[in-house]
């Protein structure tokens, strides 16, 4: 079936609302014990399940993961899709440093394409900001890859809202994409308000907040020291009680819709007017095709309303930051 697409910022990219990350797809220097072959079957999973938008970048494997989806992709008509990666980490004095100097995006867009093996991205982020480069002058690298047809829209990721602003200085701005859930709303009163007064679009990532809210997860779980969730605020206490009764409010509505939990999260996002695009990642290719059926749930104002309220005490309480590389 044909479901709804959504506009990035400005420009003529569509998407669906439901996109798919792929930091798992050859990301393995994030994951232990990742298959090429899994990778490349959920990436063709989500084109096939009716998701029009891939989110990669450089860091997800240092290129692998680009390279992976460029050949995931390769079946499937190019202009069918929307492809979006990222870069900013600068690896060539044997460290990573976050750079955003015009000449070094410029350089990192170029490779990128080659790994993607495509002539032209549909959105490209600079990944994180850095504390040396004028905001505006970075994304005035990225105008020119626009107007060479290079890329399609511009991005940032992991930017402070007064970061955003100067970036935007001239307007060139098309998306944001930085962590939000419902368990981490911080972003809800300063960022997002002002990225759709100024018509840029919002995509949040860890929308499940690392499986937290699939509602899988019950009060009795631990997890050993080399598990990054054991480093998560979300699953210490008191947060991961709380999260835990706000996700028994979840439960009801799921049933009523036959969905999951994850797949009626997911629809919230949809319809939260601030949100553009979700990106949920995943690991197999079923992960994929049961996401991509939040595509199909539409939530009564009522029932938006009453996972909201039952959230509502995230609005307040400070995003506990995970240890994890953020995306």
């Amino acid at each position: 079936m044909t479901h709804k697409q959504v506009t990035i910022g400005k420009t003529d990219v569509q998407a669906t609302p439901l996109g798919l990350g792929t930091n798992a797809v050859g990301g393995y220097n994030l994951f232990p014990n990742l298959k090429d072959e899994d990778g490349l079957n959920l990436v063709k999973a989500g084109l096939n399940n009716g998701i029009k938008l891939l989110d990669t970048a450089y860091v997800y494997g240092l290129g692998h993961s680009e390279e992976l989806v460029g050949q995931a992709m390769h079946d499937f008509d190019r202009h069918s899709f929307a492809l979006a990666t990222k870069g900013a980490q600068d690896f060539s004095s044997g460290e990573q440093v976050i750079n955003n100097d015009p000449k070094f995006l410029t350089a990192q867009v170029e490779a990128s394409l080659k790994r993607l093996n495509t002539d032209y991205l549909d959105i490209y982020y600079i990944h994180f900001p850095d504390k040396q480069t004028p905001k505006a002058e970075a994304v005035g690298a990225l105008q020119r890859l626009r107007e060479q047809g290079k890329i399609r829209a511009i991005g940032l990721s992991n930017f402070s809202l007064d970061q955003v602003k100067e970036a935007n200085a001239d307007g060139y701005v098309d998306v944001v994409e930085d962590e939000f859930s419902l368990l981490h709303r911080d972003h809800e009163a300063d960022l997002m308000p002002y990225l759709k007064d100024h018509q840029i679009s919002f995509v949040p990532y860890f929308p499940l907040a690392s499986g937290l809210l699939t509602g899988k997860y019950d009060q009795d779980v631990t997890f050993p020291a080399d598990d990054i969730r054991s480093q998560i605020s979300d699953f210490q206490e008191p947060r991961y009680s709380q999260a835990l009764k706000a996700i028994d409010a979840i439960r009801p509505i799921a049933d009523a819709h036959q969905a999951t939990v994850a797949q009626t999260v997911l629809a919230w996002y949809m319809q939260d007017p601030l949100v553009s695009v979700v990106i949920p990642g995943a690991k197999r290719a079923a992960q994929v095709e049961a996401n991509a059926q939040a595509l199909d749930v539409t939530l009564s104002d009522a029932e938006y309303q009453t996972i909201d309220t039952a959230f509502s005490g995230f609005k307040t309480i400070t995003s506990g930051k995970s240890l994890a590389d953020p995306d």
